[in-house]
């Protein structure tokens, strides 16, 4: 696996690899890799010829009471487990090669309608810094397709509006989330979990499950579900941010006859800030 710094070494490299009429499989990551990213890894062999990989802890998607300097950069150990995984090329640069003026003159992309609802409501500003970046990503690497995982949904959903509105050529493919054998989604943030915080964890999901069999069951509205769910969790040491449920396509506030829905769940414990989600599909 080569690893490259530089956007021109990056597109240098790649290039040479067009030119043998190889297609490009993207996965952009923050790096401090785990089993989920890998699965992404995994899906992009299914893909293309040539999987390239990105590192970058983006200062545009954390917001002024969010310490970029906390989250964790383990460089070394995640080109280990790159290489070990089959990736060809690893894209790590720094913000001065990603924002040469600085994030506050570079230049923005927002998408309408889902960059200012649930964790953007949250965090004001992260999925403007999200879609640049991504868009740069896209720009530097030119892949035929990008994986992302589903455990951000609502990621998921800017980075395939954008696509669609700026008629970028890239497909997107989305991929099931990964979970630990108790069903805690597989994320870098479960490393702040202290170890009585992570036996509490998987809370999360079997709200989730709890939610969808309320749904199935049509036992009671919208509003007792998130409100009931809210409580679980506190109960056992959350502090709520959200918890909805929305429409698969767009994240809006389904009407009663929407039969693909989404739970999405965000909450903090201690010091971590966690987030799932579960799609539904009602008969």
């Amino acid at each position: 696996m080569r690893t490259c710094h530089t956007v021109k070494e990056l597109r240098a490299a790649l290039k040479a690899e067009r030119l043998k009429d190889k297609s490009i499989v993207f996965v952009p990551t923050m790096g401090n890799l785990h089993d989920g990213h890998m699965s992404l890894i995994r899906r992009a062999k299914n893909e293309g010829d040539v999987i390239v990989a990105s590192i970058f802890v983006n200062p545009m998607q954390f917001g002024v009471s969010e310490d970029i300097e906390r989250y964790p950069r383990t460089l070394v150990e995640d080109q280990a487990l790159l290489l070990e995984n089959g990736c060809h090329y690893l894209f790590a640069p720094d913000a001065l090669e990603m924002y040469p003026d600085g994030k506050r003159s570079q230049t923005q992309i927002e998408v309408s309608g889902l960059s200012d609802i649930l964790c953007g409501a949250s965090r004001p500003g992260h999925f403007v810094g999200v879609a640049t970046v991504v868009t740069k990503l896209f720009n530097i690497v030119q892949p035929d397709f990008a994986i992302f995982g589903n455990k951000d949904y609502q990621q998921l959903k800017v980075i395939e509006d954008m696509v669609r509105d700026l008629s970028s050529n890239v497909e997107v493919i989305g991929i099931d989330t990964a979970r630990n054998s108790d069903g805690l989604a597989m994320s870098s943030r479960n490393g702040y979990l202290t170890e009585e915080e992570r036996n509490i964890a998987p809370t999360m999901y079997k709200t989730l499950l709890w939610a969808k069999e309320q749904l199935i069951a049509n036992r009671a509205s919208h509003e007792d579900i998130r409100e009931q769910a809210q409580q679980k969790l506190e109960a056992v040491g959350f502090r709520r941010d959200y918890f909805e449920i929305r429409a698969q396509d767009n994240l809006q506030t389904p009407s009663e006859e929407e039969k693909s829905l989404v739970i999405l769940a965000a909450a903090h414990l201690g010091s971590a800030r966690l987030i799932d989600n579960l799609r539904v599909e009602l008969a």
